[in-house]
């Protein structure tokens, strides 16, 4: 059997498929095409701009230490459910750091894990990252009701939800900055 340059080409082709599709290459991959095609956040149209109405929701950081929401109201929230898993969570991560790291002390920030506390502490540890993970057993308010991971939603001092947006995007965009200084300004 004869290996001509077509067949070499086709195998090598396949092994290549193989090695992106089921080794941590792949992962890599994923999230290398999330970080390229993210978009920049829109904001919602006014008329599906919805208030929470129900702030009475708990979570625990990794050493079991519970927050309620209800010591959010009145503050611009930013809210990200994501997951170490996810290639388009990791794809957005750098740049939520960024916008984490010039606003931590006016946005309060909610960075919610679907995984495990050992994943997210090896994961913050390699990358840098200096933002706090909060992990939710709690029934969600229905507002903030996802499907899909990465989710991320900023309220404004209201409650009203500003944005809501799914899939990697680049939250540190000048777009996203103007919209939190306006919001801190209301």
């Amino acid at each position: 059997m004869a290996f001509t340059k077509k067949r070499i080409f086709n195998i090598a082709f396949y092994v290549l498929i193989v090695a992106i599709i089921f080794t941590p290459l792949g992962f890599k991959v994923k999230v290398f095409t999330n970080q390229i095609f993210s978009g920049n956040p829109n904001t919602l149209k006014q008329e599906e701009q919805i208030v929470l109405q129900n702030y009475n929701w708990k979570f625990v950081d990794a050493k079991e230490n519970s927050f309620n929401f209800n010591d959010y109201q009145g503050k611009v929230v930013f809210i990200n459910f994501w997951a170490t898993w996810c290639p388009p969570c990791v794809a957005e991560m750098p740049s939520l750091q960024k916008l984490y790291t010039d606003y931590k002390n006016d946005v309060e920030f909610i960075f919610l894990a679907s995984d495990k506390v050992k994943n997210v502490n090896k994961y913050l540890k390699e990358n840098n990252f200096s933002f706090n993970v909060y992990y939710s057993n709690y029934k969600l308010p229905q507002e903030l009701k996802h499907t899909v991971i990465p989710t991320t939603f900023v309220l404004n001092k209201s409650g009203k939800i500003i944005v809501k947006e799914t899939g990697a995007k680049d939250w540190n965009s000048e777009k996203t900055r103007k919209l939190l200084d306006k919001l801190l300004k209301e």
